[in-house]
């Protein structure tokens, strides 16, 4: 009897820890619903994706053709500036000119000689593979912290894209290198690190100038939050990363250098347009089409600034003030408040790109939950959300691009649009709140 005791004495802990086990899964189960739901599961979901996805991406290098576009002209572009060749107009590579800033040479000039001189195609594939987890992970504490778009959204995030699998892995373009900067960026600005944040920032433009287009956001942020004398050396700590990255450039031929590197009437060849193609090509290549696009981006910038951003109820021209000396006094900003003038600054240059190339996709790709969810008008429901990331995602893998599918994408980006300044306000009027307290 006394062994019978022991026996069940000993089988107590282990069946508690089953029955523990099976509560757990029990719960679990009954709220799976929820954990696909609700925002604060973000983790959660994010850590199943990202082991989900190291499996993915291992396929796809080892079962999916690579196919060179871009590799060899970053590799004999680099090569040169190690050569000893450092004046940009002498920079070139199979597909023209070096056209990228110093961060650019910098950073692929490591992968040249990490992969044996870019020979080691499939461990440039590995890298950008690690370069694309990191993204995600950037790119899921940043819906952490703003926990807003519920957590089934991020499968079609990462696992169900093809062309971002595509740009990361099988072509190894420039641009998720600046990505990854990029959100390295702004998750150290919703940690109050303005600095540093400026900084990677400042280092992401020095890998493609693409990353300018989050600038009016971050600016408008910087005036908000320190006012102009208080946002000048943030500014700074900009603008002299650029030229220490840029010296040996500047040095040997300075015009060249920003002539090449920050050219912004660069002109795009038609053939590869994913958001114009519905057009004439006299048309697209027209200089008068493209300062209209250039109109239309700042108008639409200044007209989110004061009425979307801007709601203290006192003239935009307070931003310079400092914070202290303004009628209102500011609030904190918000993890929300950050997130959303920086990815709807990016967007609407996006909208107004004067052409889209297909690597160009990861410019927004990973924000376009962000604005779906984030601030949503009631007309847009789950269903036409989703839709509308689904048909964004077939826009860019139809290749050639047609009329159908241009068209398309701007449809969607039009339905994004309408949804952002139509939606509930991501700044709300702090004047209001102000007469409240008092």
């Amino acid at each position: 009897m006394a062994a019978g005791l022991r026996k069940r004495g000993r089988a107590g802990p282990a069946a508690r820890a089953v029955g523990l086990c099976g509560q757990w899964l029990r719960r679990a189960w009954q709220e799976r619903r929820l954990l696909l739901l609700e925002p604060r599961y973000t983790l959660l979901v994010a850590a199943c994706l990202c082991l989900a996805e190291v499996g993915i991406t291992f396929w796809v290098i080892h079962r999916v053709a690579y196919t060179e576009i871009d590799w060899k002209a970053y590799m004999a572009e680099v090569e040169g500036v190690i050569n000893g060749t450092y004046d940009y107009t002498q920079l070139r590579g199979d597909t023209g000119p070096l056209v990228y800033p110093a961060g650019f040479v910098y950073i692929f000039m490591g992968l040249y000689y990490a992969t044996g001189q870019g020979t080691d195609i499939r461990m440039a594939q590995h890298i950008f593979a690690v370069l694309y987890l990191a993204t995600l992970l950037l790119v899921f504490l940043i819906y952490h912290q703003t926990c807003k778009v519920p957590p089934f959204v991020f499968f079609f995030m990462c696992c169900a894209s093809y062309r971002v699998h595509s740009i990361f892995v099988l072509r190894l373009f420039n641009d998720p290198v600046a990505m990854v900067l990029l959100f390295l960026s702004i998750n150290l600005l919703l940690a109050q690190r303005w600095s540093w944040g400026c900084c990677c920032f400042s280092l992401a433009v020095s890998v493609k100038m693409n990353v300018l287009l989050f600038a009016p956001g971050l600016l408008f942020l910087l005036l908000t939050q320190f006012g102009l004398r208080g946002a000048l050396p943030k500014l700074g700590i900009c603008a002299v990363l650029q030229v220490v990255l840029g010296l040996p450039f500047l040095l040997e031929n300075p015009v060249g250098y920003v002539s090449r590197s920050f050219d912004l009437g660069r002109q795009f060849l038609f053939c590869w347009t994913v958001n114009w193609r519905f057009l004439p090509e006299a048309l697209f290549l027209h200089r008068a089409f493209h300062l209209a696009l250039l109109t239309a981006h700042l108008t639409l910038l200044l007209l989110f600034a004061l009425c979307r951003w801007h709601r203290t109820g006192e003239s935009i021209l307070s931003l310079l003030k400092d914070p202290s000396k303004r009628k209102v006094p500011p609030q904190p900003l918000t993890p929300n408040q950050i997130v959303s003038a920086l990815f709807t600054s990016n967007f609407i240059g996006i909208c107004f790109s004067r052409s889209l190339h297909y690597q160009f996709y990861v410019w927004y790709f990973h924000t376009l939950p962000y604005l779906l969810w984030a601030t949503p008008a009631r007309w847009l429901t789950h269903l036409l959300r989703l839709l509308v990331l689904g048909l964004i995602e077939l826009s860019w893998n139809t290749y050639p691009s047609t009329s159908c599918s241009s068209g398309a994408l701007h449809m969607c980006h039009a339905v994004i649009l309408l949804q952002l300044w139509l939606g509930p306000q991501p700044f709300p009027k702090t004047i209001q709140y102000s007469k409240k307290a008092h």
